[in-house]
């Protein structure tokens, strides 16, 4: 039988770099925030733009170059839910609703996931990918 394990926290840096205005610290993101942006780091990253590593990431900034059909769903859904899985041990149960908007030639996405050990409620995050010209 596994081992249940349970999480004290989780801690991460923000990416922004920005210092705090005080301490001049770096400001530290904890527990859901820190695996959310972790989540979204893992979809957002382009696959090769991560030396040494060049699966880590998924192909959405590219699916907007295709027609938008149920396939291309089903593509999306599947690569980030496998992504996610690789690289994101301390999440379950992703869901993730695809919506395209051709008119705008962009995807609207949503992810919702439970966070392993911490007894939270489910996490979700959306973002609009769009061509930046």
């Amino acid at each position: 039988m596994a081992i249940k394990r349970t999480s004290r926290g989780f801690k991460d840096i923000s990416l922004s770099f920005l210092p705090h205005p005080v301490t001049n610290d770096l400001p530290v993101l904890l527990n859901e925030r820190a695996i959310t942006r972790s989540v979204r780091n893992i979809v957002e990253t382009i696959p090769t733009e991560k030396y040494f590593d060049s699966l880590f990431g998924t192909d959405v900034r590219d699916s907007l170059f295709e027609n938008f059909t149920n396939s291309t769903v089903t593509v999306l859904t599947d690569q980030i839910r496998t992504s996610i899985n690789n690289y994101e041990p301390r999440v379950n149960n992703i869901n993730l609703e695809v919506n395209g908007k051709p008119d705008l030639n962009a995807i609207e996405i949503v992810i919702f996931f439970d966070i392993v050990g911490l007894d939270v409620p489910t996490q979700s995050f959306s973002f609009i990918v769009e061509p930046t010209r």
